[in-house]
């Protein structure tokens, strides 16, 4: 089994990239599909058994092709796999609709705490992978019931492994899951139909980038996006942090079913993936990029497209304290022109602007709490900036978190927190859902064992040790002779964020669990 772990371990992004070397010599997607597939997919007249009933995005078709290699040793070159990833996702892959609300299995989006109100999908499902790999594939009810027979064949101690002897496991997997599934995710939807017909966006052109890596803060810029090929671009960057720090950076990419862009490349002297979503108006790129080493390392992503009008892409700091004086930047494009508002109560001076960047004194009334649109001429950013008196509370996000020890060939999983300031909102209480974020914030960190069992275990001694920024990092695996009862260096820590606002300190908790090493590790968890 430890083979077939490690083949897991594998760079998707290079196999989705390798479309972008493809040459007019290499077969085309339907050669392959008969020479390699059709052996055993019987050919009809709408397509290849098996295969014409799924939907997949590229990610999903990748692990299915090497699958079949695993389990039925097809041989398929790189070149030739990623061109039939391509073909599939182009033609069988998901709408945005479909995706979007599961779009942090792609992005790799770490700590997210999965929606459980769905026991049966989750304790059926969900025991084993992420309830979003699943949800990023559409069949009908047929199809949805041979995948549970597939589970069963391929994996004969599944039902023992999901804990499920305290059910007719077997019966609501064949009986009833596929028609629940082939309910919530059908493969014939209005959605895929109309995005079919939807014609694919030229990206080429100027974009205004705002983003924010945790732990080391938000940034702004602008892109340069260049078309290479089919579907095929390269990305430049140009941005600045919060701290004035500079980063230029550049990647390739290759865009999937009109909007899924998957790139590689180096921003700063880091080497990254990229998972960005195209909105269907074409006018926006989000999403996550990531450490291709590291891929619980990375910041949020947004670029707008720039036009012949204003824009307005960022405000840095997007808060103000009232009755005190700042340096506020605006980024975004063609502001050279145009008057500066930041709301109501708000005086502005201006420093200094051009077409990406506008630098101004901003003052704030005693008067002006709340959130004020920041407008230059006819562009605005609605609450792009908050005029506070004192920060109410303060959180650590995520408030619960997972690290992985290292050793041997895997690398330790950081993780990495935020100490962000709220107000309270119109409601005068903490934690509500009209809080008002400000963003993160500089703070002192530190942990301390969880509980008893981790005060006995001294698990703050061994499990690894908090950096300034927040950032986690692991010790390596293994029994620890030195330990009590010479246990593994796993950990259940509080991480706790103090933060200096005025003359008042706040404090903020989560909770950190130090666990064992992943060895599988697939493109959809």
């Amino acid at each position: 089994m430890r083979i077939l772990f490690h083949s897991f371990i594998f760079s998707v992004a290079a196999v989705l990239m390798a479309a972008a070397t493809a040459s007019a010599a290499q077969p085309s997607a339907q050669s392959i599909l008969e020479n390699r597939c059709g052996a055993c997919h019987e050919k009809t007249a709408d397509g290849y058994a098996r295969i014409k009933d799924i939907r997949k995005t590229p990610e999903g078709w990748d692990m299915s092709i090497l699958r079949m290699k695993q389990w039925h040793g097809v041989e398929i070159p790189p070149g030739e796999r990623a061109i039939l990833v391509k073909y599939l996702a182009d033609t069988q892959g998901l709408a945005p609709a479909e995706t979007a609300p599961w779009r942090y299995i792609f992005e790799r989006t770490p700590n997210v705490v999965e929606d459980k109100t769905n026991r049966k999908r989750y304790e059926m499902c969900g025991r084993c992978h992420s309830l979003a790999r699943p949800s990023v594939q559409r069949r009908d009810e047929d199809e949805w019931r041979k995948l549970a027979n597939t589970h069963l064949g391929q994996f004969v101690t599944a039902e023992y492994q999901a804990l499920a002897r305290d059910r007719e496991w077997w019966r609501i997997a064949r009986d009833e899951m596929p028609v629940e599934l082939a309910k919530a995710f059908p493969f014939n939807t209005p959605e895929w139909t109309a995005w079919k017909a939807h014609k694919k966006a030229d990206l080429s052109g100027s974009w205004a980038v705002s983003g924010e890596r945790p732990g080391t803060g938000r940034y702004a810029g602008t892109a340069q996006i260049k078309r290479s090929g089919p579907d095929r671009y390269t990305i430049t960057y140009a941005l600045t942090y919060a701290d004035g720090q500079r980063l230029v950076g550049i990647s390739e990419a290759n865009v999937f079913t009109g909007y899924e862009w998957r790139g590689t490349g180096r921003l700063g002297d880091e080497n990254i993936n990229e998972v960005y979503a195209l909105s269907e108006d074409g006018q926006t790129l989000a999403g996550r990029w990531f450490l291709s080493n590291a891929d619980e390392i990375g910041g949020r992503f947004t670029a707008r497209r720039i036009g012949a009008g204003a824009l307005v892409s960022a405000v840095e700091p997007p808060y103000l304290r009232a009755g005190e004086s700042a340096t506020v930047r605006i980024y975004g494009a063609n502001l050279a022109t145009g008057a500066v508002r930041l709301g109501k109560g708000v005086k502005v001076k201006i420093v200094k602007r051009s077409d990406t960047l506008v630098v101004v004194r901003a003052k704030a009334g005693k008067r002006a709490l709340g959130r004020h649109a920041v407008s230059v001429g006819a562009a605005q950013a609605d609450g792009g900036l908050v005029v506070y008196d004192k920060i109410d509370h303060l959180r650590v996000e995520p408030p619960f978190a997972i690290a992985r020890l290292g050793g041997g060939t895997l690398h330790p999983v950081t993780a990495q927190f935020d100490a962000v300031a709220y107000l309270n909102g119109p409601d005068g209480a903490a934690n509500t859902d009209d809080d008002i974020r400000l963003g993160a914030m500089p703070a002192t960190w530190s942990v301390a064992n969880f509980d008893a069992t981790a005060e006995r275990l001294k698990d703050t001694d061994f499990a690894g040790r908090m950096q300034p920024n927040g950032l986690f990092v692991p010790a390596l695996a293994g029994p620890n002779p030195a330990r009590p009862f010479h246990t593994n260096n796993a950990g259940n820590m509080k991480v706790t964020a103090e933060v200096r606002d005025g003359k008042q300190t706040l404090h903020g908790d989560g909770q950190l669990i130090v666990t064992v090493q992943r060895w599988n590790n697939p493109p959809l968890r």
